[in-house]
């Protein structure tokens, strides 16, 4: 074995923890890709003979290569979108794809993504390396031109963020999925107050239908996400469960093609977020499975 087919099989090794450390930092699984591709490509040119720990040398590598992307996205954005929802990763519900569940070991849900796109860059970073990858803060700190403790307070602010708005669903899946259902079953029959009951008072609705889209709303409260529901209850017989995030979801297939993935957080029994991409442009690219039903 010569040495370029060595540093490919040790690369190969880590690609799945790097995969996962983009994903988190960007929320959008051909970006998490380019990332990685990127590390190998730096990776093949670099002289790694005095690197000790190659696993970290890549992960700050994927790290750096990420935050990048992000500041450039800060860039060109004119305005900031009132909703960017990140790729779902979608699978059957009889059990996650092995290579979704490394991605997602851990759990991230959609609606811990969705709260990580508001986070600046740096705070991003440190939250995402610190709290989902044990990664300290004194190696942190050079990627973002911070000291160890201006680091560690980026990281503790995301955090609360992440804690305020992105409740912990549910760990029983059957639970969860049986909330969803009365959630739709009650849509289709236009039961107003049964939608009412399966929703939490402070229930967030937050659909991305794309830049400029009327489908791109947030509506908070049970009584108005419940008028919503109502509004869509014709396309209860297009739902086809999934798992979006490793956790209950639906997507919405009338025809050929999904017209929305909806992700919901299930928490003591009722439906705390509910997070919608109704985007056409990026429902086309999405990596669909084949769901009965």
């Amino acid at each position: 074995m010569d040495e370029r087919e060595w540093l490919t099989g040790r690369f190969e090794e880590h690609r799945t923890h790097l995969r996962a450390v983009a994903y988190r930092m960007l929320g959008s699984v051909s970006e998490a890709d380019d990332a990685v591709q990127e590390a190998w490509l730096r990776l093949d040119r670099a002289d790694t003979s005095g690197v000790e720990n190659l696993g970290a040398w890549l992960t700050t590598v994927v790290a750096r290569v990420s935050l990048n992307v992000l500041r450039s996205r800060d860039h060109r954005r004119e305005k900031p979108f009132t909703v960017h929802m990140p790729d779902p990763i979608i699978s059957r519900e009889s059990g996650t794809d092995p290579e979704h569940e490394a991605v997602l070991s851990d759990s991230v849900g959609l609606a811990m993504l969705v709260v990580l796109e508001t986070l600046s860059p740096a705070e991003r970073l440190a939250f995402v390396l610190h709290d989902m990858f044990a990664v300290p803060f004194e190696e942190i700190a050079p990627m973002i031109e911070r000291t160890p403790a201006a680091a560690r307070q980026l990281a503790s602010r995301a955090r609360r963020r992440v804690r305020d708005q992105a409740p912990v669903p549910d760990p029983d899946l059957a639970r969860q999925r049986g909330v969803v259902d009365a959630f739709f079953a009650a849509a289709r029959d236009g039961d107003f107050e049964g939608l009412v009951a399966v929703l939490h008072p402070d229930v967030v609705l937050r659909s991305d239908g794309g830049v400029g889209a009327h489908h791109t709303v947030v509506v908070t409260g049970a009584r108005e996400v419940a008028g919503q529901a109502i509004t869509f209850g014709r396309l209860s017989p297009f739902v086809r469960p999934a798992l979006v995030n490793g956790a209950a979801g639906v997507v919405v297939v009338p025809k050929e093609r999904p017209v929305s993935v909806m992700a919901f957080t299930v928490t003591d029994g009722r439906i705390l977020t509910i997070d919608v991409l109704a985007d056409p442009r990026r429902l086309n690219r999405l990596d669909v499975p084949g769901l009965d039903g």
